[in-house]
């Protein structure tokens, strides 16, 4: 029987090495998002406090405010920062509208072309790899917050306009930052905090109704704020 010379030997333990590295990953990938996934689909009402970061095109700008997200795809964005702006759907309909302008932009819920929109589908039907193609770890990016993980993909839903999305994962199976890299080369990066699960929230909170001389604009699409 020929010997094993010491590089074939080495080559021989380095794949070893690799394929259990990858089975790794994979059994580290599969326990995150069935975490992530069991997590929100128990949510009724997901609350929190966003920070909001878009850079493409020469312009970059920061916004803040809070969320509510309620099963139903029911979702509401008030921006507080640094200027007020509201963006509700109550799961039919979506509005949004800013003050200042006197105008609120109107159209259903199947026609949203928006950021923020895809959100409104985690409570009660999350399903990673159902919503992400090439779902993986990525060790190699840093986290927002020591001893969270991020995983990358691409969403099936906006892949036309999305090369890749980030989410980085808290040791309590909650997405507490988002970073979303569009084709066009433009950033948009969500981070959350303060998230509170399960407070009462009325469906109330999903329903806008226009306010005297505010002009409401039926819209083929929205993109929102």
């Amino acid at each position: 029987m020929p010997r094993m010379n010491i590089g074939s030997a080495l080559a021989v333990l380095a794949l070893a090495a690799a394929a259990t590295a990858q089975t790794s990953a994979t059994d580290e990938l599969k326990s995150i998002t069935t975490r992530v996934d069991a997590k929100y689909n128990q949510l009724n009402t997901l609350s929190a406090d966003f920070t909001e970061r878009y850079s493409g095109a020469g312009v970059s700008r920061q916004e803040s405010g809070s969320v509510i997200l309620k099963r139903g795809g029911r979702m509401r964005w008030d921006f507080a920062s640094p200027k007020t702006k509201l963006f509700v759907t109550d799961g039919k309909t979506a509005y949004f509208y800013v003050p200042d302008d006197r105008q609120v932009r109107k159209a259903a819920v199947k026609k949203l072309d928006d950021l923020h929109s895809p959100l409104r589908y985690l409570l009660g039907r999350s399903k990673l790899h159902g919503e992400f193609s090439d779902l993986r770890l990525e060790p190699g990016i840093t986290a927002w917050k020591p001893g969270n993980a991020v995983l990358s993909g691409v969403p099936k839903r906006l892949k036309d306009r999305v090369e890749r999305v980030l989410l980085e994962i808290s040791p309590a199976s909650l997405i507490e930052r988002i970073v979303i890299e569009e084709t066009d080369g433009s950033t948009t990066e969500f981070r959350f905090s303060n998230l509170a699960e399960n407070r009462p929230v009325p469906d109330e909170r999903f329903r806008f109704r226009v306010p005297p001389g505010v002009e409401t604009i039926e819209s083929a699409e929205l993109t929102g704020p």
